[in-house]
């Protein structure tokens, strides 16, 4: 495994996505920033993050033949991963946030922005960003985020969080490899915030609804059981839950 450490840069998936431009690159090629100046999430949003403050990384997930259709997998195996490192740290009432936003109880401490290079219909890598808040104990304008160190009331060490996700994430992936795909769904459906609970969500045109979260459809897109009973599944860009 080949981890780069860097400064500041703009974002750690643009780097490895520029370095993979000049020249090959091995499995796991992990990039590191101490800061970086334009770290985007979901949808396009910015993920802010005081220098030296927070886990920062991208790391290169090469596939030989993974179908594209097969693509909301990767969601699941980092977001478990992050989790089972999280779970070992003690962080209390840890769940995902469909589709990979990482929670403890209703605050926000960790985000995932999953980047896809495909060949035809196989993917052929992943770029797998994550921005994880470790020490940080300011946000402005964010009252919804957290930190493991606002949780905890402790520092943490960076260096042994990165260690452990990573480590985590292989078992992930090789877990995957091995088929074991109805095991991580499950585990992952059973880690989502609000499950089998009710919810207000805005869905497309504005709308506030009611409804409860059944689980992840095949293609990764949101079951949702409406108040009038029906059965309704959303993607990214149709759905937000309303904490």
């Amino acid at each position: 495994m080949r981890i780069v450490k860097l400064n500041a840069i703009d974002s750690t998936n643009s780097y490895l996505k520029g370095l993979m431009q000049t020249e090959a690159l091995e499995d796991f090629t992990v990039v590191v920033a101490n800061h970086q100046n334009s770290g985007r999430g979901q949808m396009g949003s910015k993920w802010t993050s005081e220098p030296g403050k927070n886990l920062i990384m991208s790391v290169l997930k090469i596939f030989n033949d993974l179908p594209a259709e097969q693509q909301f997998s990767l969601n699941v195996c980092v977001s478990l991963a992050v989790f089972d490192t999280l779970k070992s740290l003690e962080i209390p009432k840890l769940s995902i946030k469909w589709p990979n936003d990482i929670l403890s109880g209703n605050r926000k401490i960790g985000g995932i922005l999953i980047e896809n290079s495909l060949l035809g219909t196989q993917i052929r890598s992943a770029i797998i960003g994550l921005g994880l808040n470790v020490n940080q104990t300011d946000f402005v304008d964010l009252p919804n985020a957290s930190s493991l160190k606002l949780i905890m009331d402790r520092e943490f060490d960076l260096d042994q969080i990165q260690i452990a996700i990573l480590r985590n994430l292989q078992q992930r992936f090789l877990a995957y490899q091995k088929d074991d795909t109805a095991v991580l769904w499950s585990q992952y459906e059973a880690s989502l915030f609000g499950k089998d609970n009710s919810h207000s969500f805005m869905i497309e045109g504005g709308q506030v609804v009611l409804g409860r979260i059944e689980g992840i459809s095949a293609g990764g897109k949101l079951n949702i059981v409406l108040e009038n009973g029906a059965l309704r599944s959303f993607g990214l860009k149709e759905i937000k839950l309303l904490l």
